[in-house]
C-alpha cells in the first residue's frame, strides 16, 4: 500500500478533501514529508535506500506518537539530487534547483490546506542544502509557518565530502554506503546473498557475524 511504514490513519492522502478541510486546529497539526533519493549504494544494497530510510524513520516516528498528538505524512519524495552517482546505473537525479522548487511547490500546497508546521525529514546527505533554502524561503513568504529540516550530517567535513561525491573509498564498486545505511534498512532492504565477495564481507560486518 501506498503509506507503508505509515500507519494508515496517519497518511494525509487517505483522507478526503473534505476529511482535511475538517481537520481542527490544523495550525498546529504536524505535516512530515520524507525525502530520499534513488541512486547506487554499492553492490550490496538497492538503489532505493534513502527512500526507504526516509520512509521508515517518518512511519516508526509516527507509529510511536501519543493518538492525542495530530500529525500526518506525506508520500515520500524518492527522486533528490544525486547527481554525483550519475556514472552508475540505476541513479535517477533531479537537478538541486529543481529539487528546491519542488519542495517549495509541496510546501505552498501545504500551507494552502491550513497548515502552518511542516518537517521535512531527508534521507540522502547530497541534498541538504536544497532543502535548506526551500524551508528558508518559505518561511520568509509565509510569517507564520514554520518549516523544519534537521541538518543531521550537512555539517560533515569538506574533505569527507569530497569523498562521498566522488566514491573514493571504494572507487571500483561505488560502494560509499556503508554500515549505517545497510543496519537502518535491514532486513528488507540488503540483497539475500548480497552480490559478489564486497557484498557479503560489508554485510557481515554490519550483522556483526564472525
Amino acid at each position: 500500500m501506498l503509506h507503508g511504514y505509515t500507519p494508515a490513519e496517519r497518511f494525509l492522502p487517505y483522507l478526503s478533501w473534505t476529511d482535511i478541510d475538517a481537520l481542527p486546529d490544523k495550525a498546529n497539526t504536524v505535516i512530515v514529508l520524507p525525502v530520499g533519493a534513488t541512486e547506487q549504494h554499492g553492490p550490496h544494497m538497492p538503489c532505493a535506500v534513502d527512500s526507504i530510510v526516509a520512509a521508515g524513520v517518518v512511519g516508526k516516528a509516527l507509529e510511536r506518537l501519543p493518538a492525542e498528538i495530530p500529525a500526518y505524512a506525506l508520500p515520500v519524495i524518492t527522486y533528490g539530487k544525486s547527481d554525483e552517482h550519475i556514472h552508475f546505473p540505476g541513479t535517477v537525479t533531479l537537478t538541486g534547483e529543481l529539487l528546491l522548487h519542488t519542495i517549495q511547490e509541496v510546501g505552498e500546497s501545504v500551507y494552502r490546506a491550513g497548515f502552518r508546521k511542516l518537517i521535512l525529514v531527508n534521507a540522502h546527505g547530497g541534498q541538504y542544502q536544497p532543502l535548506e533554502m526551500a524551508a528558508r524561503e518559505l518561511g520568509l513568504r509565509h510569517g507564520e509557518f514554520m518549516v523544519i529540516t534537521p541538518v543531521g550530517h550537512a555539517r560533515r567535513s569538506r574533505r569527507n565530502s569530497t569523498a562521498h561525491a566522488t566514491g573514493a573509498r571504494n572507487p571500483a564498486h561505488g560502494a560509499r554506503r556503508g554500515e549505517l545505511p545497510a543496519a537502518i534498512s535491514l532486513p528488507n532492504a540488503v540483497q539475500y546473498p548480497p552480490r559478489g565477495s564486497l557484498g557479503r564481507s560489508r554485510l557481515r560486518a554490519v550483522r556483526g557475524d564472525r
